[in-house]
């Protein structure tokens, strides 16, 4: 009797995560697919109207007045910053703060803003926290206690993510990864599955849309000399993360202090460097996405210097204050230094520049089984033993950085750390300076 009771409470319990996943799955694969569509045609229109670029430095006022006037709002006595962006999504989920409902809606205009002016950045940003959005106004209709609340979060993130890429098994895993270096919530692996898959499905198969495809012409036999040149590779790229997030926090941390956060000043400047870069450089390959480069890397050479150039101008366009995600512009720099090294190391360009977009995202993301997944199911499980290899490699050399300071260390990367536990980068970060 007592042994069908436990079974009755079990599936009850699958049955209700089953539903709130499918419904978070339903809602915010819905608006990921508005969100794709509508920066792929803004991003159509900015390369056809080059003029555009100028109107940047305004672009970033408007977006500063938002986030300065409608961004804030206190809950439970806690003051919740949407311009906190992922990190707020990430200290939800611990509990700290609350996604506000209108998170989801200000980050997708100022989405919308920082493509159509031809700031550098990304897209799946404002599909995690518009997933976190969402699955906090599921939370609250239904009004689930809070535990179960880090849970909602988790699966609006997988839903999110697995939307935005079409990456169902990698979003399941990087919703209850992403929140913290060495922990998994795996009580939350059946939400976030559920979620992650409908999202998907939604967006593919019900909405039609199409995500861009990468492909490894060929991969090199297994052989320990080019296990050593992956490794090395790994390495450089982990690197090239770590450099990344350094440069981008530094700005965002310099620009709040000349400005004294005022964020309308901070984005209008940020707004007026990107124009002097991109006069500089002579085109517009480094603003937006910058999709045909990052699809050119895998085919033939690019610019020697374009992960750098990629790197400064999203570093500046993030660090001011305008919106947008990381992981693509990781993706570009990724495979833009890969397709560079593929001069030197003697293996596969197209294969060289998929390790490097992998590697890249995994040192600044610290999900080390989410970039694994996201390699099999973007590349078709072509090289999984190379793949496996650089995300272990790039996870353990970018040490404690990250795009998010707000990641929680439940466990350092290795005893050779001298890392305290339960500490956010952000804070160990700060230990490193005293």
């Amino acid at each position: 009797m007592e042994i069908t009771l436990k079974y009755k409470n079990l599936f009850l319990i699958l049955g209700k995560w089953i539903i709130f996943g499918s419904i978070i799955g339903v809602i915010v694969g819905s608006t990921t697919t508005f969100l794709l569509e509508t920066n792929d045609y803004l991003g159509s229109v900015r390369e056809k109207s080059g003029w555009l670029i100028f109107l940047l430095p305004f672009g970033g006022l408007i977006l500063g007045y938002i986030y300065m006037n409608y961004g804030k709002v206190f809950l439970n006595n806690t003051l919740n910053d949407t311009a906190e962006l992922n990190n707020l999504v990430i200290d939800a989920v611990h509990g700290k703060k609350e996604v506000p409902r209108r998170m989801g809606p200000i980050v997708y205009f100022g989405t919308f803003i920082t493509v159509l002016f031809g700031g550098s950045t990304g897209r799946e940003g404002a599909a995690v926290q518009m997933g976190g959005s969402v699955a906090t106004a599921v939370n609250k209709f239904f009004k689930v206690n809070r535990f179960d609340t880090k849970i909602f979060i988790m699966c609006g993130i997988s839903a999110g993510f697995g939307a935005a890429f079409g990456a169902p098994i990698t979003g399941a895993v990087f919703g209850m990864e992403m929140a913290a270096l060495g922990k998994l919530k795996f009580e939350a692996l059946v939400p976030c599955l559920v979620a992650s898959f409908v999202g998907h499905f939604i967006t593919t198969a019900a909405w039609g849309h199409e995500h861009a495809e990468f492909i490894i012409q060929s991969v090199p036999e297994l052989s320990v000399i080019t296990f050593l040149k992956v490794i090395l590779a790994s390495v450089i790229f982990s690197l090239l993360s770590v450099l990344y997030c350094q440069l981008r926090h530094g700005i965002q941390k310099l620009s709040e202090k000349l400005f004294k956060k005022n964020h309308m000043k901070r984005a209008f400047v940020g707004g007026m460097i990107i124009v002097a870069l991109t006069l500089i450089v002579g085109s517009q390959d480094y603003n937006g996405r910058g999709l045909d480069m990052l699809e050119q890397s895998f085919k033939e050479d690019v610019p020697p210097f374009a992960f750098l150039a990629k790197l400064i101008f999203t570093s500046i366009t993030l660090g001011t204050g305008f919106v947008g995600g990381e992981a693509i512009p990781l993706f570009f720099m990724g495979a833009t230094l890969g397709n560079t090294l593929h001069t030197f190391m003697d293996l596969p360009m197209s294969f060289l520049a998929a390790l490097g977009l992998i590697a890249a995202f995994c040192g600044g993301a610290n999900t080390p089984i989410a970039a694994f997944l996201l390699a099999m199911e973007m590349f078709d499980g072509k090289g999984l033993e190379y793949f496996f290899v650089a995300c272990i490699v790039s996870y353990l050399f970018s040490g404690h950085h990250g795009l998010w300071p707000s990641q929680k260390i439940y466990e350092p990367k290795s005893r050779l750390y001298n890392i305290p536990r339960g500490e956010t980068i952000e804070k160990v970060e700060k230990m490193k300076k005293l």
